[in-house]
């Protein structure tokens, strides 16, 4: 790409079907043209929804692009935003588009650290934040990235008035680029039609697990193609209502928040806070619905532990009910049809319990409900499409923009995610690599040849990813190829694929497994506290702290039966045969898990190398200095004891 931000010559001919034209700011403005009136946007603002038309979206980001240009904002700028999800950011977002900028989102949680690296690697001057924390958070940065000029923020609170130079309100950028627009006739049109298919609409990152980030820009042509291949399929459809609540940082918030909400006219949804979004669901009812396995693993965990604080009739007829769908579900995915009194009694489930519970969690009219990510446990999976969801999987990266393969309604696999999307090639290669080819599959990654050499073979992206075909033409995703590593005996096993199975259980919310040239394998386990916890009311297990909890003899006995019943699924080799309940959860903070919550291996062997030493000397016990930082910033060290527990031969043991 050129400094002014247009296409290299031989940019426009890596794909040479795109229309110029074809963007997504030519989505907007057709939408505002032929839909004025309908509504594109509602926001929840002290529990009152606040709508915003086609018409008023495009003014806008007219409005927000003509003032970002008055700040300096230009082609080719890369614009940093951080924040949770704000109609506002969206917005400023699209009009740094329009300018032929790149946005370039950050998660709101990182540490200063990550931000930094990533001003820095981008050569950042301008940022987009949600409020006074992220502008807290960018405005020391400064003194190691003077380059930063520009931070505008959406909420005012704690900052009208007391901004430090280069720090302005969206709104006031607004402003200006409102009496731009009044004093120059032929600005509007022209700020419409800057856009080109070949320019980079979105720069995302890579999860960052085996080191810095990569940058990922996503074109308008890659993006828009990813959608109309779904749409083919039926993964989409026109007006869907959606909320947006996924990560703004994430290849699915602006997939779904932006390029499918413009192409097929979406009501986009943004909840009040994260913390209400749950609450917020039940008032949106969208009608599209992503998750990813750990949301709606902790969705059922909610309902369970609110079945068990039920008493009487109400909690009779959901353990009657329940049951009986999740076996008719089994059965029906197994190819057998229910009988016609089954149906029937189906249809007196649904009235009682199946429709009043879809309702009190805010999917009563949800049509399309996904996930995505890492594989889903089969009693979630049962469970949610025994309560009449036809929740379904899919397949994707950010490189190929988070949509490739997906479940057809009406095939759907426990263990598979389903077939490519039109417009989409998949092939396995010799090693067992899936390789992905398409209009919707990135064209390299930002200013990093040799990453980007490494990516692709003839034209192929190389995903990383291993996989097979199976019988009835679906793909199965068994895990990263670059994790497939050897025992001492020289048995061969990918962590994830063990690790996923782990955690389908509800009891466990990370685990780790480890083993590479060991003589067996062995896991560090994170319980997931609130199932746990509930597990432990019920049994009567005192306890004060998540560590008291993960320690409870009647726990560590718990879990090693959860870890008894994968080694049992397990195929012949490498079982588990030891384990341990970590004190904590893994951690973006401190390094452990990426933003995503993939496992960094490299971390975590070296954090907890004196806890791995033990599960293989035959200790029974580990003793593990933690690290503690205080409410002033101080830090000390707690030191723990860890029970490690070793599987018997024949119960699930090596």
């Amino acid at each position: 790409m050129r400094p002014d931000g247009a296409p290299m010559p031989d940019e426009a001919h890596l794909h040479p079907n795109w229309k110029a034209d074809d963007h997504l700011i030519a989505a907007l403005a057709r939408n505002a043209s032929m839909h004025p009136r309908e509504v594109a946007m509602r926001e929840r603002d002290h529990g009152i929804w606040n709508e915003v038309t086609w018409a008023e979206y495009l003014t806008r980001v007219l409005d927000m692009a003509a003032g970002l240009e008055t700040a300096g904002v230009g082609p080719g700028e890369v614009v940093l935003v951080v924040g949770d999800n704000r109609p506002q950011l969206y917005i400023a977002m699209l009009a740094a588009i329009c300018l032929r900028a790149i946005p370039s989102p950050a998660y709101p949680d990182a540490p200063q650290t990550e931000i930094l690296g990533q001003m820095r690697r981008e050569g950042i001057r301008a940022a987009l934040v949600e409020d006074q924390e992220q502008v807290d958070k960018l405005l020391p940065l400064r003194s190691d990235h003077p380059d930063l000029a520009l931070i505008a923020y959406d909420d005012p609170r704690g900052l009208g008035g007391m901004e430090d130079e280069g720090v302005v309100a969206l709104t006031d950028l607004a402003a200006r680029g409102r009496a731009r627009l009044a004093a120059e006739p032929g600005l509007a049109e022209d700020l419409k039609g800057r856009a080109c298919a070949h320019d980079v609409a979105a720069l995302l990152h890579s999860s960052g697990t085996t080191g810095a980030p990569k940058g990922i820009p996503l074109k308008h042509g890659h993006v828009l193609a990813a959608v109309r291949n779904a749409s083919a399929a039926g993964y989409f459809a026109q007006g869907e209502a959606h909320m947006a609540y996924l990560p703004m940082a994430w290849v699915g918030d602006f997939i779904f928040s932006i390029a499918a909400a413009l192409e097929l006219r979406f009501v986009v949804h943004v909840p009040e806070r994260q913390e209400t979004a749950q609450h917020d669901l039940r008032e949106i009812a969208p009608t599209l619905y992503f998750a990813s396995p750990r949301a709606w693993s902790s969705m059922l965990t909610r309902i369970q532990v609110g079945i068990a604080e039920t008493r009487g009739l109400k909690r009779a007829l959901y353990e009657h009910f329940m049951p009986f769908a999740i076996e008719l579900e089994r059965r029906r995915l197994g190819g057998r049809k229910p009988s016609l009194g089954a149906r029937l009694w189906r249809l007196v489930g649904e009235a009682l319990i199946y429709a009043p519970l879809r309702d009190q969690l805010g999917l009563r009219r949800v049509r399309r409900p996904y996930t995505a990510g890492e594989a889903i446990g089969e009693d979630v999976f049962l469970f949610f499409r025994a309560l009449g969801l036809n929740l379904r999987q899919f397949y994707g990266q950010t490189e190929n923009c988070g949509l490739a393969v997906a479940q057809r309604p009406d095939d759907i696999s426990l263990t598979s995610v389903g077939h490519p999307f039109p417009g989409t090639e998949v092939r396995i290669d010799e090693d067992g690599e899936i390789l992905l080819k398409g209009d919707n599959v990135f064209d390299g990654y930002f200013r990093n040849d040799a990453a980007t050499a490494e990516a692709f073979r003839d034209g192929w992206l190389l995903t990383g990813d291993a996989g097979r075909w199976v019988e009835d033409g679906q793909l199965m995703v068994l895990g990263r190829v670059s994790e497939m590593i050897e025992t001492a005996r020289g048995e061969r096993f990918i962590p994830t694929y063990i690790e996923n199975r782990l955690k389908f259980s509800p009891y466990i919310r990370d685990a780790c497994v480890i083993g590479a040239g060991r003589d067996f394998l062995s896991a560090i386990v994170c319980i997931d506290f609130a199932a746990v916890g509930q597990w432990a009311q019920e049994n009567a297990v005192a306890y004060a702290s998540y560590a008291d909890l993960a320690q409870a003899p009647e726990v560590v006995k718990m879990i090693e039966a959860e870890i008894e019943a994968v080694n049992a699924q397990l195929p012949d080799g490498p079982r588990i045969r030891r384990f341990v309940n970590l004190h904590k959860e893994f951690d973006p903070d401190d390094g452990e898990v990426t933003r995503t919550r993939k496992l960094r291996r490299s971390v975590i062997d070296k954090t907890y190398a004196p806890i791995i030493a033990a599960l293989y000397d035959g200790r029974d016990s580990a003793d593990f200095e933690a690290q503690i930082t205080y409410e002033t910033g101080q830090q000390g060290t707690m030191t723990r004891t860890l029970a490690i527990a070793t599987l018997q031969p024949g119960k699930g043991g090596a």
